[in-house]
């Protein structure tokens, strides 16, 4: 049991005194705390402007609705959902929607803080924004599932808009949810924006608007900055092994992808289980294996195995590709890897990345690995405003281009202000917001 002590920490001391200044209580175990500390020392080393560190430790809009849908059974239920819109100084409000049963406001805040930071990093000319609704979607039918997406869409009605802020899938959501979603707004639309409005969330089926490439996006993504990071380590993607958690999108096209590599996949863990083949599972039957039945538990070609063997499983890889804070200190201790690739969005606890930082692990961050999901969002959002349809060569050769030189830029922040790449990351992406509110101005 680790003894909690307070956090000192030049994160923790700047987050302090900002929220001091703003007559709020800094609490280090929230979340949206430690990720906003990280960012405001990211702000501190860059020595931005005083103005834009306030700007960008609270969301512009936080908005709730509550959601009252009939169920199949005739009763009624009541579902709370989120938007929470950061900040928009790059272009519209970009950001998934989560469907999770246990979503809170901070995660929600801290999810919106990091599209803000994965945009502005990748240069893409979005804001950064993230939807939530508390709502199991195992739980309900289809036709609930429906029910529930066309009333949160109206609800949000015009929060949400093609010029405004573009939601896409995330945890619990898929192309089918988007299209629903799509859908409604569009039955709302002015019949002279009707043409675009279908671009008012991204991720959405081929035959409606969606854009090829965009469902392995991310682990496509993940695995072009691989391309570009590793061999700076002296690290070959043929020749190495990764375990991961989660099996979902981005899990399991991460292990997909870097099976056509050559990479190893020995261990995987999700909400059913965890699974161990040291010779190697196959990533294509496991993922044929999860879409049948649900999760990892009961693949034939591999042993069930529990958190502590999964964690401590010696790979060259680990990448967390689930939910946040996967990767606690306890956690930290016992793995042995050479690299943690963060699939999920915050999927680390600070105190677990400076453990792993001493120990000489090499930690890549979110906002940089899974940035391949709001790119190709982006080429579908202009795709739709364009109406055009990009073949999968196109929007290969420009994801690689767009991740690579993110991958560049961290790396060559991280040898400026001598930092780890998390730091490297956000002060690339702040550098960025700084000169565009210095241009534009903060209105009025």
């Amino acid at each position: 049991m680790h003894r909690m002590e307070p956090c000192n920490t030049p994160a923790c001391q700047s987050a302090r005194e900002i929220f001091h200044e703003l007559e709020e209580i800094y609490d280090e175990h929230n979340l949206y705390f430690q990720t906003i500390g990280s960012v405001l020392e990211a702000a501190n080393i860059l020595d931005v402007p005083h103005r834009l560190k306030l700007i960008l430790t609270q969301p512009k809009n936080e908005i709730m609705v509550h959601c009252p849908v009939e169920m199949d059974d005739g009763s009624w239920q009541l579902f709370k959902g989120y938007r929470v819109q950061h900040n928009n100084v790059l272009g519209p409000y970009k950001g998934g929607i989560r469907y999770h049963p246990e979503v809170k406001l901070d995660e929600v805040k801290t999810l919106a803080l990091l599209m803000t930071m994965k945009c502005a990093l990748a240069r893409l000319p979005f804001g950064g924004a993230k939807g939530a609704l508390r709502i199991d979607p195992r739980a309900v039918s289809k036709d609930e599932l429906m029910r529930v997406t066309r009333r949160l869409t109206s609800a949000l009605g015009d929060n949400i808009g093609p010029d405004y802020d573009i939601p896409a899938p995330d945890v619990g959501t898929n192309a089918q949810v988007m299209a629903w979603m799509a859908d409604t707004y569009i039955n709302f639309a002015e019949s002279s924006s009707k043409v675009t409005a279908r671009g008012v969330v991204t991720g959405k089926p081929l035959e409606f608007g969606g854009s090829v490439g965009r469902e392995k996006a991310t682990g496509q993504g993940l695995v072009y900055v691989l391309d570009a990071l590793l061999p700076g380590m002296n690290i070959e993607l043929d020749k190495v092994s990764c375990s991961l958690i989660g099996y979902g999108n981005v899990g399991s096209w991460t292990a997909r992808l870097l099976q056509q590599r050559g990479t190893t996949l020995k261990a995987v863990m999700d909400h059913t289980g965890a699974i161990l083949n040291e010779a190697g599972i196959d990533a294509e039957a496991l993922a044929e294996h999860v879409k049948t039945t649900g999760g990892v538990h009961g693949f034939a070609d591999a042993t069930a195995i529990n958190n502590e063997t999964f964690y401590s499983t010696p790979v060259d890889l680990f990448i967390p590709a689930a939910l946040e804070q996967m990767v606690d200190l306890e956690h930290a201790e016992r793995m042995q890897c050479k690299v943690l690739v963060e699939g999920a969005n915050a999927p680390t606890t600070p105190r677990a990345e400076r453990y792993l930082l001493e120990k000489g692990v090499e930690v890549l961050p979110a906002i940089l690995c899974n940035a391949g999901g709001v790119t190709v969002s982006y080429f579908e959002w202009k795709q739709n405003r364009q109406s055009e349809t990009w073949d999968e060569e196109l929007v290969d050769e420009r994801l690689k281009k767009i991740m690579t030189r993110s991958a560049e830029r961290v790396l060559k922040m991280s040898k400026r202000l001598n930092c780890n790449m998390r730091i490297a990351s956000y002060a690339s992406a702040i550098e960025h917001i700084d000169k565009v509110y210095e241009l534009r101005g903060v209105f009025p």
